[in-house]
Formats: structure tokens, C-alpha cells, sequence
């Protein structure tokens, strides 16, 4: 996995076999942050990465100079390759929780500006995380949810939904607040 833009641009990041991740490939990442470039100032949100995985998105938002970012996984060796690396990208903002993503977001008081989940491809009930997240208020005022999901998936009946975008096998469906 590399990064691909911002102060780290190039730079491989190599994740020790077994993490049970599935990265977001460079082709749809790539996709995603040309969105967000025209939608979000990096330097002054706050973001929210949940099912981190290896951290492959949490890295780009680190490159790009967001401050303040919360990663949130389960499993404890995803929590612990992410802290170590973002001790090497020195990220003092970075946050690393080791959570079920669905019991953060009903527990958390935090807000934040962009929200992006990556569930397991076969986890049901993906849209539970959009009923929290709208529910509990926990995007601000324009803030933005980003799904990634199997391409085979609509979420675009959901509330809030303004836009998928298809790369390959995956999507992004993009969801907003209303406050």
C-alpha cells in the first residue's frame, strides 16, 4: 500500500501479513480523494475512520495535514500497526481506539466533520452505521459520511444520500448532514 498525494506522497507502507484487512485500492482511493479535495479543507476537520484496517485512509488524511483524526478498529493488531505508523508519519492528532465501530458511534459525544467507513464487504447490516451516525448526531453542521461498499450494494435510498461513485468491484456512497 502506498500513499498517494500530500507531504508522503509515494511512500510504501508495508502492513504485516495476517491483519485481517481488506485495503481500499489506489484506483478507488484515488477516486475518493479527488472528491474530497473539492469538498473539504484537510487542515481544519475533523475526521472520523472507522474499520481502519491497515490505516490506508487514515494515512491519506494524515499526508493531506488533517490534525485531527480518530481511527477506530477492533481488532488489536490494526490498533497497534496504526499507532506505530502514525508515530512514524509523526501525527500528534491521530487518536486510535480499539472498538467495535457500532458500540463507538452509539457511546461517542464527539462530532466530526467527514466520517468514512470500510465494513467488512460481507458484514451485514451496514446501514445500521448511517442509522447511528444520523441518529446520534455525530457529523457536523455539511458534514460528510462516505460508505465504501461492494459495487452490487445500493445505499442510495438511505437519507441524506447525494452521490455513489463505482470503482471497479467497490463503490462509495456519500451521505451529508442537514443540522
Amino acid at each position: 500500500m502506498r500513499i498517494i498525494s500530500g507531504k508522503y506522497r509515494g511512500r510504501q507502507i508495508v502492513a504485516p501479513a495476517g491483519l485481517p484487512a481488506r485495503p481500499t485500492t489506489d484506483f478507488a482511493k484515488t477516486g475518493l480523494f479527488n472528491i474530497l479535495n473539492n469538498r473539504v479543507d484537510f487542515e481544519n476537520i475533523t475526521v472520523l475512520d472507522l474499520f481502519s484496517g491497515t490505516g490506508n485512509i487514515t494515512y491519506e488524511f494524515i499526508s493531506r495535514g488533517c490534525t485531527r483524526i480518530t481511527a477506530v478498529d477492533a481488532d488489536k493488531n490494526c490498533i497497534r500497526f496504526i499507532e506505530n505508523t502514525g508515530m512514524k508519519l509523526n501525527a500528534a492528532g491521530l487518536r486510535v481506539i480499539k472498538s467495535d465501530a457500532f458500540h463507538f458511534l452509539a457511546d461517542t459525544f464527539l462530532t466530526f466533520g467527514v466520517i468514512f467507513a470500510d465494513p467488512p464487504f460481507d458484514m451485514p447490516g451496514a446501514e445500521k452505521l448511517h442509522e447511528l451516525i444520523f441518529r446520534n448526531n455525530i457529523l457536523d453542521k455539511n458534514g460528510l459520511f462516505v460508505l465504501e461498499h461492494p459495487s452490487g450494494k445500493n445505499y442510495s435510498n438511505l437519507p441524506n444520500h447525494f452521490d455513489t461513485r463505482k470503482y471497479g468491484h467497490v463503490s462509495f456512497s456519500f451521505f451529508k448532514s442537514e443540522n
